[in-house]
C-alpha cells in the first residue's frame, strides 16, 4: 500500500495543473482506511522522506505547498497535535520527485520545473534589479511598484492583440524586494508567479537570478500572507508629505506650495535605481529636482515676499532678476518661523541646494557613463535627505495658527515616521 499511496500523491501533484496536494480524506476513501491507520501510515512516510504534509494551521491553503523547508520533525510534531483534522494534504517530497523520470521536459521553464521537483510556491528567488527595466521601459506593460510590492501586466491596448507576441503578454501578479546584509537591493518573486511566466520570460528572469543570503522585505512578506504592512516606502511618504503640505497651505489661505502632486501614479522613474549607472543616477537627480525646487510655487510666497530683486551689473547698471525658488523658500521660513534650533531648517535648505547642484553638474560635464554599485547607496542617502527636507517643511507649516486650529488628517505611518528606506 505504501507505494500505491506514494504513486497516488505524486500523480495528483504532477497532473493537477497547479501542483496541488492529495487531501487526506481522498487517501482514506481510496484505500479504505480509518484515522488511526492513516495517521500511522502518514507518520512513516514523513519519516522515510516519501511524502510531506501541509496543514491548514501552518498555511491557510493546505491545497498548495507554500514552503519547501518544513522539516520532517516539524511535520510529525504538527501531526501529533491534531485531532486528525482532515484539513491537510499530502505531497511528494523532493526526494520522491527526484527519482521519477517525467514525460514532460521543463527545460524551457526553469521555475515551473522547480515546482515540479517539489519547490514551495512561496519559496522566493532573487534577481538583479535591472530585470525590471525590460518592463518599466516598455509602454506596452503596466508596471507599478511602491518599492515594497509591485505588479506587471500588459496594457489593455496590447492584451490579446496581434500587435504583441503572445509569449510577451505576461502577467507577474506580484513581485517584491529583498536585500543583503549590506543593504544591496534585489527583486524578489515567489516561485508560484515565476512559473506563470511564458518560457521565454522565465529564461529572461533566470539569466538575472542572484545567489547569496538575501532577506525578503518584511512588509512584502506580511502583505503576501494577507497582513497589513508596518510602514510605507520613502517614495510614497515623499508624495504624501507634499499632499499634506498643500492641504496646510489651503488652511493658511494660500496657494499650494507644490505645483504638482501625485497620489499613487507618480513618475515611473521615481524610485530606487534599477541599474547603478551614472546616467540613471543623473536622470533620477533631474527628476528629484523637478519634484523639489522646480515644483515650488512662487505664488505661495506672495504677498509677503517680493519675487524679484535688483541686481547691479559690473557696468553699474541695475537689472531686475527673478528670485530662485530655493531663495524664496529660505527667506520665507526664516522670516516667518523662529526656532531655538536652526539646524533642521539649515539641513532642509541644504538638501534642496544639494539636489539642485547635483542636477547642474552633468550639464557642465562630458564625463562618460559608468557602472558602479556606489550609485545605489548614494541615491539612498540622497532620497533620505530629500524626504527629511519635505517633512521639515510640513512640520514648519504645522505651527501656523490656522493649521493648529484645524490640522489635516495625516497618515499614521507618516505622523509616526514609520518609513522604509530599503
Amino acid at each position: 500500500m505504501r507505494q500505491a499511496v506514494i504513486k497516488a500523491v505524486t500523480k495528483q501533484y504532477l497532473e493537477s495543473g497547479d501542483f496541488n496536494g492529495y487531501p487526506v480524506y481522498a487517501l482514506k476513501e481510496a484505500f479504505n482506511i480509518d484515522n488511526d491507520v492513516a495517521k500511522e501510515l502518514i507518520r512513516e512516510l514523513i519519516s522515510d522522506r516519501e511524502i510531506d504534509v501541509v496543514f491548514g494551521n501552518i498555511h491557510p491553503n493546505p491545497h498548495i505547498k507554500a514552503f519547501s523547508e518544513t522539516t520532517a520533525e516539524q511535520q510529525i510534531e504538527f501531526l501529533g497535535t491534531l485531532g486528525f483534522s482532515e484539513h491537510f494534504c499530502l505531497y511528494p517530497t523532493k526526494e520522491t520527485l527526484a527519482n521519477i523520470k517525467e514525460e514532460k521536459d521543463y527545460g524551457d521553464e526553469p521555475y515551473t520545473e522547480q515546482l515540479a521537483l517539489g519547490g514551495g510556491q512561496l519559496d522566493f528567488r532573487v534577481f538583479e534589479l535591472s530585470v525590471l527595466e525590460h518592463y518599466r521601459n516598455d509602454p506596452r506593460y503596466y508596471y507599478q511598484t511602491d518599492f515594497i510590492n509591485g505588479q506587471i501586466s500588459v496594457t489593455d491596448e496590447y492584451f490579446e492583440s496581434e500587435l504583441m507576441a503572445e509569449h510577451d503578454q505576461v502577467l507577474l501578479q506580484t513581485f517584491g524586494f529583498a536585500h543583503d546584509k549590506d543593504l544591496n537591493r534585489a527583486v524578489a518573486v515567489f516561485l508560484r508567479y515565476l512559473s506563470d511566466l511564458s518560457p521565454e520570460h522565465q529564461k529572461i528572469w533566470k539569466s538575472k537570478e542572484l545567489s547569496g543570503d538575501f532577506q525578503l522585505h518584511p512588509d512584502y512578506l506580511r502583505n503576501s500572507m494577507g497582513h497589513w504592512g508596518t510602514r510605507i516606502s520613502i517614495f510614497e511618504a515623499f508624495n504624501q508629505e507634499m499632499l499634506v503640505i498643500n492641504e496646510m497651505a489651503a488652511l493658511m489661505g494660500k496657494p499650494p506650495l507644490f505645483r504638482n502632486t501625485y497620489q499613487h501614479d507618480y513618475p515611473r522613474n521615481f524610485g530606487f535605481l534599477l541599474r547603478p549607472t551614472l546616467a540613471e543616477f543623473n536622470a533620477f537627480i533631474l527628476l528629484l529636482d523637478q519634484l523639489m525646487s522646480d515644483n515650488l510655487n512662487n505664488k505661495f510666497f506672495t504677498p509677503e515676499l517680493e519675487l524679484e530683486e535688483d541686481h547691479e551689473r559690473p557696468d553699474g547698471k541695475v537689472e531686475v532678476r527673478r528670485k530662485g525658488t530655493i531663495v524664496l523658500l529660505d527667506e520665507w521660513v526664516n522670516y516667518y518661523f523662529r526656532t531655538q534650533e536652526p539646524e533642521p531648517l539649515e539641513q532642509m535648505l541644504a538638501s534642496f541646494r544639494k539636489v539642485r547642484k547635483l542636477r547642474q553638474k552633468p550639464a557642465h560635464s562630458v564625463r562618460e557613463d559608468e557602472f558602479d554599485q556606489k550609485y545605489f547607496h548614494e541615491q539612498r542617502s540622497l532620497v533620505m535627505d530629500a524626504y527629511a527636507a519635505v517633512r521639515t517643511i510640513r512640520l514648519v507649516l504645522a505651527n501656523h495658527p490656522s493649521v493648529r486650529a484645524n490640522p489635516p488628517e495625516i497618515n499614521k505611518f507618516l505622523f509616526e515616521g514609520k518609513i522604509w528606506t530599503v
